[in-house]
């Protein structure tokens, strides 16, 4: 079996994972929200969202359910781009209709044009961390570069084990991590993973599990120490306005999270939607929010003022 030689990405996670695996310049097409590394600004974008941008999340969220009750995709495939690029390999995503193009766009897509008779389609369903790392393995053997996926994996289990070391005698703290704002939704999925691999008690969402609804009276009952706010797809500057609403919330000053000033808002589009190498950032970044005497923070693009900010700043 040959290695690909054009793969089209259609996940951002996945495209982050190619250019880990030195493979970018593979990469002959990507999704609209592939941002990262810079180098994939210059590859053609194959799909686009349905989604206005400046709706506001309440907006965001009635849209979403009114589209999938009816049945009507959120994101749109470039169908003529993908059949000019004539990709060896396309990799998408079976696992949540909202975050990206649907599987099964892609399979119509791939069976109806018969320019695409030969390209085989990589679906990722990352419900939990360890996913992540298999999907890691995943990506490397469709893309014929095995070894060096194992060894990406190893680098970074090596990376999280520094981390679980730092913590492992600290006492948890109980820890809430918001995906969306309006209407409220706790994050699930691998993100409670990360939060006990930084040392931290995910509040409510469970690993393995869709992130869910919930009571903004749910969760101060359980008074969490650290709020983590990072609503899916936006980028810290678009979070820090989003998250700004909650401090006039009833029983807001009464949480230890508040009182004590641990209530961080993250870029969830960078570090915490993306289920990609970049997860072990996130727990780096997790574990120095949690346990800022044992672990320090990461510079560069995970730094405050880049990767995260505390909410009262911008109080």
């Amino acid at each position: 079996m040959h290695a690909p030689q054009r793969i089209v990405s259609l996940l951002a996670s996945a495209t982050e994972i190619l250019a880990c695996l030195g493979l970018l310049d593979k990469i002959a097409g990507i999704s609209h929200e592939c941002d990262y590394p810079p180098g994939v600004a210059v590859k053609p974008v194959v799909t686009r969202s349905t989604l206005a941008s400046s709706l506001s999340s309440k907006q965001i969220d009635d849209t979403v359910r009114q589209q999938l009750e009816a049945g009507e995709a959120l994101y749109q495939l470039d169908v003529d781009e993908i059949c000019r690029i004539e990709p060896d390999l396309v990799i998408t995503q079976a696992q949540c209709d909202v975050c990206a193009v649907r599987y099964q766009d892609v399979m119509a897509m791939v069976e109806s044009q018969p320019v695409l008779a030969a390209t085989s389609v990589l679906a990722l369903n990352p419900s939990s961390l360890e996913d992540i790392l298999e999907d890691i393995v995943q990506v490397g053997r469709a893309a014929g570069c095995l070894d060096r996926a194992e060894q990406l994996v190893e680098k970074l289990q090596q990376r999280m084990l520094v981390i679980q070391q730092l913590v492992m005698e600290k006492r948890k703290p109980r820890v809430a991590c918001i995906e969306w704002i309006e209407p409220m939704m706790l994050a699930g999925n691998w993100v409670p993973d990360l939060i006990s691999m930084a040392g931290g008690e995910s509040l409510m969402a469970k690993s393995g599990r869709e992130s869910a609804y919930c009571r903004w009276q749910d969760v101060v009952q359980l008074d969490p120490e650290v709020i983590v706010i990072a609503p899916c797809g936006f980028n810290l500057e678009r979070s820090l306005q989003e998250a700004v609403v909650m401090t006039g919330w009833d029983r807001w000053q009464e949480l230890a999270a508040v009182k004590d000033k641990r209530v961080f808002v993250l870029d969830g589009n960078a570090l915490l939607n993306r289920s990609g190498p970049r997860v072990v950032d996130t727990i780096e970044v997790l574990a120095g929010l949690i346990h800022p005497h044992d672990v320090e923070v990461p510079a560069g693009d995970c730094s405050r003022g880049k990767g995260w900010d505390e909410l009262e700043r911008q109080i």
